[in-house]
């Protein structure tokens, strides 16, 4: 069974099948704009983005993923005005701490990652082409506006409504638009080349048209096409980016190359909310890697609380998010110490279990995976997890069955991007990482036994555990083991 997403072009769900048989599947997604550090809104898509690339190349794709970097836009060069830096000193500060968050993250990366100022020519170079095909026009002042009314299907992705664009030039205050970002309301000519400014400051290129820099957009028609050609197979990012940044790649792209199906899936990832409420610096609740290190979290327990939530649905984070999403992890690498130890292997020797094989027998975890390949569903898959965790460690299974176990284990968390035993027992992991065994093992003949419907035995271990000063909380995926208040 081939992986099926949802396209937001076709508002449907479709396989992920390479649009030209015989070379990888290429997928380009919209990197970081590298004027602060990435928070973790902007690493929920990228991290199920990795999700996606994990999954496809379990499922037998080679994949080719390009990945930008925005170090040129409205922010980069006001930040760096603002801050007194060079932008290129400024801008590469930026990267190497998006770079190292990555790391941390265990997000692949990209196979290329071009960065706008690097790529200047090959911008100007669509911009002369779509001048030369009848879709922009050059300003008095210098500067290069696209004409949407010339792009016929304009606002297909986001589904505007063409009849109330088509013969609109300018913005509702009159004037052509030349920000790089703006609202759904704003809708009108929007900037291929902007004519330098004195706010500006140096940042700014020679053109046909005079000096001045790319507008936003058109660095992503630019770079992607370049490295992955005119048509490719699939083009991601936030949903926040669908209008205007998605809309106005498809116009430069297609009325560039005069080829239509600029990219053939469109793969959006839906808001990060933080505590019911959506992230902002005035509410305190705009949170880097940094932020929720230094409240004890680690990397691990932030990628699985990011990736805890289907694609699709607005996900909400809290802090007891990230502390169940630890706990969630401890549950998981017990389980895998239990099955390393019936097979006589230690925790390094996990490992190399969670390199992806071809032909993988999935066992007793082939359920977690089908639900990777149905949309990637990951809360699905993570469940399906759970209850596999606890067939596969029952005392009856032999080792044998028990190796196989663990390559099923670590092929899944490969595609979830999880790394085991990473965590300092002494950061956020409470209570979870002092268990006791025989506390633990209460625990798991507890849970199994209510998994069997055995309350009888189940209410009779659960007393046991409360001797001991222990009490589980059970919850849809699993349980968790906590101590008893005094």
């Amino acid at each position: 069974m081939a992986i099926r997403v949802h396209d937001t072009l076709s508002r449907s769900i479709k396989p992920l099948v390479p649009r030209e048989p015989g070379i990888p599947y290429r997928m380009y997604c919209c990197g970081p704009t590298v004027y602060g550090p990435a928070h973790i809104g902007n690493f929920r898509t990228f991290l199920i983005q990795d999700v996606l690339r994990r999954t496809l190349q379990m499922d037998g794709l080679e994949v080719r993923h390009v990945r930008n970097i925005t170090d040129l836009d409205d922010k980069t060069i006001y930040r760096s005005q603002e801050t007194g830096v060079p932008l290129h000193e400024f801008t590469e500060k930026w990267t190497h701490k998006f770079h190292d968050d990555c790391a941390a993250l265990n997000l692949l990366p990209p196979h290329v990652e071009p960065s706008a100022v690097e790529h200047i020519p090959l911008q100007i170079a669509m911009v002369e082409k779509l001048i030369a095909n009848g879709h922009a026009y050059k300003t008095s002042d210098g500067s290069v506006y696209f004409k949407i009314h010339t792009c016929h299907d304009y606002g297909k992705l986001s589904h505007l409504n063409l009849d109330a664009l088509r013969t609109q030039e300018t913005n509702s205050a009159g004037v052509a638009n030349d920000a790089d970002e703006y609202e759904r309301e704003s809708v009108s000519d929007f900037a291929l080349w902007k004519a330098r400014k004195p706010s500006d400051g140096p940042n700014f290129w020679p053109s046909p048209w005079g000096d001045g820099r790319p507008g936003w957009h058109i660095e992503c028609s630019a770079m992607s096409t370049h490295y992955l050609g005119e048509t490719f197979d699939l083009h991601g990012g936030g949903i926040d980016l669908c209008f205007p940044h998605h809309e106005n790649e498809i116009a430069q792209a297609e009325c560039a190359t005069k080829e239509k199906g600029f990219a053939a899936h469109w793969f959006h990832t839906m808001h990060l909310m933080v505590d019911g409420a959506k992230m902002s610096k005035s509410l305190g609740n705009l949170y880097t890697l940094d932020d929720l290190r230094t409240r004890g979290a680690t990397p691990m327990a932030v990628r699985y609380a990011l990736i805890s939530g289907h694609y699709r649905s607005q996900l909400n984070f809290t802090l007891k998010s990230l502390a169940d999403a630890g706990a969630a992890l401890s549950k998981i690498e017990r389980a895998a110490e239990r099955l390393l130890a019936r097979c006589g292997l230690e925790r390094a020797d996990f490992a190399p279990l969670s390199i992806p094989e071809k032909n993988t027998t999935w066992g007793e975890f082939q359920g977690a995976w089908d639900m990777l390949l149905d949309d990637l569903n990951v809360p699905g898959a993570l469940g399906r997890l759970f209850s596999a965790l606890t067939k596969v460690n029952s005392p009856e299974r032999t080792p044998a069955q028990a190796r196989a176990d663990l390559s099923g284990l670590g092929n899944l968390l490969y595609a979830l991007g999880l790394v085991l035993f990473t965590g300092n027992p002494d950061e956020n992991a409470g209570a979870e990482a002092e268990i006791p065994a025989e506390v633990a093992a209460l625990g798991e003949r507890r849970w199994a036994a209510k998994q069997a419907r055995d309350f009888a035995t189940a209410d009779t271990l659960r007393i046991e555990l409360g001797k001991l000063g222990w009490k589980s909380l059970d919850r849809k995926d699993g349980y968790v083991l906590e101590r008893l208040e005094d």
